[in-house]
């Protein structure tokens, strides 16, 4: 899938999460979208110098900790964008996890499963 189907369907996952959740607000399809094209540029930047930094956290919490990370560059996203809004920690994990289901579903899924047919 080319990079702008991929920021078009971050978009409408944003704007799906954001009818799921209280706690985030997005004003509109075009904040979604710069939501999605800031979070492809903090995942691709910022993302893996913190996954580095924080290697031994990671391993002691099997991944887990991984959530973490990606809650922290949600609300690096929520500084940068006016327009979206996440009222906290909590609501930076849970918009994270839920957005993570929705762009797993939107690509197909199981990528390995699709080599298999």
């Amino acid at each position: 899938m080319n990079f702008l189907a991929r920021i078009f369907l971050s978009a409408i996952a944003v704007l799906l999460t954001d009818y799921l959740l209280e706690g985030v607000e997005v004003d509109g399809f075009l904040v979604a979208i710069v939501v999605a094209v800031v979070l492809a540029v903090l995942n691709a930047i910022i993302k893996p110098v913190l996954v580095i930094l924080t290697i031994p956290i990671t391993i002691v919490t099997l991944g887990i900790f991984l959530l973490v990370i990606n809650a922290i560059i949600i609300l690096l996203a929520d500084a940068l964008v006016s327009g979206f809004e996440v009222d906290g920690f909590w609501w930076a994990l849970l918009f994270s996890i839920i957005m993570s289901i929705i762009n797993y579903l939107f690509s197909g899924g199981d990528k390995k499963r699709k080599n298999n047919r």
